[in-house]
């Protein structure tokens, strides 16, 4: 009989190994998935893992790596901060979309000018706009006790009705002919976030990932607001003894994760994306939950799952042009992370027991009567 005997310590161990099994155990899972479809189950996965990387077009699919992990990574590494405080942000694709929005609408306000000074005042009203959005059920949990989970994500499908009204109004492009969308940020010089270094699909997204990252690391490992975060995860009660106040910190938690996913909007707007539109949003948000528990909520565990997960992105996308796999299962092989790194990560505080369950006093009691 398989049974679970609780740890005295979580392993340490298996803190750091579930991420690899959860990959592991995906593989397989994705494997038979993709059999059950009628393909190679060997010849999906070696698209999606090895194609972007070492395949006959690695050189153009590389590059893709880290335009499509950059908004991931800034959304998970705010995501994170909550998380470990107990703080769940659900709605950061929400987030994302307003401050694509509050960007956009700015630097569009300002067309045709062509002023240095333009694209940081979209940053700026990108990262603002996410953060007043998070706002909303930051204040809503601290004034009114309200669950910071629903508040959120209903925030999210307000943000997309926002999202399809500008795209089909206000900002649409009045030199469109009538198609929904905004006017290309991209191939506006005064608005447009170009890659740094031609051909290594660095922008200024990517550069705010990196300093996001570094930022979460110092302000985890080295400063006394990192420890109020942990604490207070770990143990609420012995955090209010240490002085922390619930409220703020759910205000601060929540309003870094909203401004970073308004900066991931406004980056992707600027940059890949291009323009605002009714399909702008492609789930960064919900799909950076995935990379924060993959990289166990430590800013470098995000910044390597997010580039595991942007590899996905990638392959998925010539596992479907390649081996005709609808879109439908690459999302499956990536939700699949999620569930199994949850089901995995039960062994970081128990243990297995093999062997036969000892009977409990009454049932010795009855079977010797």
């Amino acid at each position: 009989m398989i049974s679970f005997e609780r740890r005295a310590v979580p392993s340490r161990v298996m803190a750091f190994a579930t991420p690899c099994l959860a990959v592991l155990a995906t593989m397989l899972a994705g494997g038979l998935m993709f059999a059950l479809l009628g393909k190679d189950p060997v010849a999906a996965i070696r698209v999606i893992f090895w194609e972007p990387l070492f395949g006959e077009f690695a050189f153009y699919y590389r590059p893709q790596l880290l335009v499509k992990a950059a908004p991931l990574v800034l959304i998970a590494t705010g995501l994170a901060l909550g998380f470990r405080a107990g703080i769940w942000n659900i709605g950061a694709e929400g987030q994302y979309i307003m401050g694509a929005l509050c960007g956009a609408a700015v630097g569009l306000a300002l067309y045709p000018a062509e002023t240095r000074w333009i694209f940081p005042l979209m940053v700026l009203c990108g990262a603002l706009g996410g953060f007043l959005w998070a706002m909303i059920p930051a204040l809503l949990r601290v004034r009114f006790d309200t669950n910071e989970i629903l508040v959120s994500l209903m925030l999210v499908y307000v943000a997309e009705r926002l999202l399809s009204a500008m795209a089909l109004g206000a900002l649409r492009n009045p030199e469109g002919r009538g198609f929904p969308g905004s006017r290309n940020l991209s191939q506006w010089d005064a608005s447009a976030n170009p890659e740094l270094i031609a051909g290594t699909g660095m922008h200024w997204g990517v550069v705010a990932a990196l300093i996001a990252v570094i930022f979460a690391y110092v302000l985890l490992e080295r400063h006394v607001l990192g420890f109020h975060i942990r604490l207070s995860g770990e143990a609420p009660k012995a955090a209010r003894f240490a002085g922390v106040v619930p409220g703020r910190l759910v205000v601060l938690c929540l309003g870094i994760s909203g401004a970073l996913a308004g900066l991931a909007g406004i980056f992707e707007v600027t940059g890949p994306a291009g323009q605002i539109t009714i399909g702008f949003n492609t789930g960064y948000g919900f799909t950076a939950i995935i990379v924060a528990f993959l990289g166990r909520l430590h800013p470098v565990g995000i910044l390597l799952a997010g580039l595991l997960m942007a590899l996905t992105y990638i392959g998925g996308e010539i596992a479907q042009s390649q081996l005709g796999l609808p879109g439908a299962a690459i999302s499956m092989f990536q939700g699949m992370l999620l569930f199994f790194l949850l089901a995995v990560d039960v062994l970081t505080h128990f243990r297995l027991k093999f062997g036969r369950s000892e009977a409990t006093p009454a049932l010795r009691t009855e079977a010797a009567e």
